[in-house]
């Protein structure tokens, strides 16, 4: 924006719009706001089990004020490092803590459909956010700018708002030992008020477990025995979105079509962020029935691959022709398809489902830092590359992001795990059994948590509710039963 730019940047007649950023003020003001997400993920862990979700949420909200405050007052670009930094953290509690909530209450037939969501409304916010700069980008003065920081205090209102009316995660509260408030939370959570008992048990009897064979160093233990594989696996998981090369498109999407010369730049960002959203909504209503984890996040990191080396091949050849200004676009489209649909709600759903469960909010957490830091790289660097009074590569650069997809693609071929449609405590089963990532797929679960946590999934499970109905009355005359208890070889019979 060229009323930001008077303010923060410096005249430069060489570019399309007379205006830029140095390389260096693009970098630190682009990777902050990583950073300060990266940091507070990091601190997941002990956040987490010293406030629990909601109130992490609450600090997120008042972070994300606060930063707003630094970054509408200040005309000093050191102030306004410290807003980018301060609404990073904010980002961090934010993306960190609102997955963690929804892995944790969320049924298994249901947690692939809810973290689409949360991917739906993270979208919405940016189509928003880039509707708006659209139209305030032509405004006179400091006006262009600061009302779309204004309207960041209307969400985090809402949210703190509406945090008290939902309750605490039960696993977090059977986890510091307040089982009735647990079994309250499960009770507001869940319609079927007769499994709920047996639900809190088998997440108590897991916790139990976990801790059994836990030490007294928590964060340590996410490196020993089969947590050392949960623990890199949700890394990977999480890391295949840096590894697309997204980060670049998202934090410098609009510069880098102003900069190329291609069409309108806020348009175009438009354009972009609202065939994203499309996407997430093609995506949220097949993730249920058919969210495989491994073929989606394939899928989607080959055609990142295939966009990029195109965008970057057809303007080595012909730099300034307009059709290659228009391939720019459409590719840009199809990346944005291929990025939303099919990478970004599945790499935060793999890393969220794939640690143990005593130990998943600082897994998470440290998965969440790692992503972020991947982030933080692609936004710290990508001014070198794109900046005309850098390198100048402007769609070269996508040359540098076709073998990272490649060797993510590679990766999640070799060794992520299939868990579409399982428990939490089945995951924990078949991590102990020590299955190759071929195995998962195919796997039954015979331990007794693992049986009765599929018993309660079986109406929902694959959708065939008719044929499943006999089985949830099963189930929820188990679990109304006075004594409790119901051996393994009848539990796996009522399943069968």
């Amino acid at each position: 924006m060229v009323g930001f730019l008077r303010v923060f940047g410096y005249p430069a007649p060489n570019t399309p719009i007379g205006w830029n950023l140095s390389a260096e003020v693009q970098q630190l003001m682009g990777s902050l706001m990583t950073l300060g997400a990266m940091v507070a993920s990091g601190l997941a862990g002990p956040l987490a089990w010293k406030l629990g979700r909601k109130h992490c949420l609450w600090a997120a909200c008042l972070l994300c004020w606060a930063s707003d405050i630094v970054m509408m007052a200040t005309t000093s670009i050191g102030g306004l490092y410290a807003g980018r930094f301060l609404i990073g953290l904010a980002n961090g509690l934010f993306m960190t803590f609102s997955q963690l909530y929804i892995q944790e209450c969320s049924p298994a037939a249901y947690r692939g459909l809810l973290i689409s969501a949360f991917q739906f409304w993270t979208s919405i916010g940016t189509l928003v956010g880039t509707v708006v700069d659209n139209f305030t980008a032509p405004l006179p003065g400091k006006a262009c700018y600061l009302i779309p920081l204004g309207l960041i205090y209307v969400i985090p209102f809402f949210i703190a708002i509406g945090l008290f009316f939902i309750p605490e995660s039960p696993r977090w509260l059977s986890e510091k030992g307040q089982v009735e408030k647990a079994k309250k939370s499960l009770s507001w959570l869940r319609p079927n008020q007769d499994a709920v008992e047996g639900e809190l048990l088998t997440i108590q009897n897991a916790i139990e477990e976990s801790r059994a064979n836990s030490g007294t160093f928590v964060f340590l233990e996410m490196f020993r025995g089969t947590n050392l594989r949960r623990t890199m696996l949700a890394v990977g998981a999480v890391n295949t979105q840096a590894a697309s090369g997204a980060m670049f498109m998202i934090a410098y999407g609009t510069y880098f079509f102003a900069m190329a010369g291609v069409g309108k730049p806020f348009e175009n960002s438009v354009a972009l962020v609202a065939v994203g959203v499309i996407a997430i909504i093609i995506n949220t209503c097949v993730i249920t029935r058919f969210g495989r984890r491994r073929i989606f996040l394939i899928s989607g990191l080959l055609l990142c691959a295939v966009t990029m080396l195109i965008i970057a091949a057809v303007y080595t050849v012909k730099p300034n022709d307009a059709s290659t200004k228009n391939l720019i676009v459409a590719m840009s489209v199809i990346y944005i398809l291929g990025y939303n649909g099919m990478i970004g709600a599945y790499a935060w759903l793999s890393g969220g489902e794939l640690p143990s469960q005593h130990l998943r909010s600082y897994t998470f957490g440290l998965a969440a830092s790692t992503g972020f830091l991947g982030a933080w790289l692609a936004t710290f660097t990508a001014p070198y590359f794109i900046n005309p009074d850098a390198l100048n590569w402007g769609p070269k650069y996508g040359y540098i992001w076709v073998p990272p997809c490649l060797i993510a693609a590679a990766w999640v071929f070799f060794f992520l795990p299939e868990v579409k449609g399982r428990s939490l405590e089945e995951i924990d089963e078949m991590f102990a059994c020590k299955l190759s990532a071929r195995k998962f797929r195919g796997y039954v679960c015979t331990s007794r948590s693992a049986i009765e946590s599929k018993m309660r999934n079986a109406e929902v499970d694959d959708g065939d509710t008719e044929k499943k109905g006999p089985t949830v009355q099963t189930i929820e005359r188990v679990f109304g039963d006075e004594k409790g208890v119901v051996s393994v070889a009848e539990t796996a019979m009522h399943v069968a």
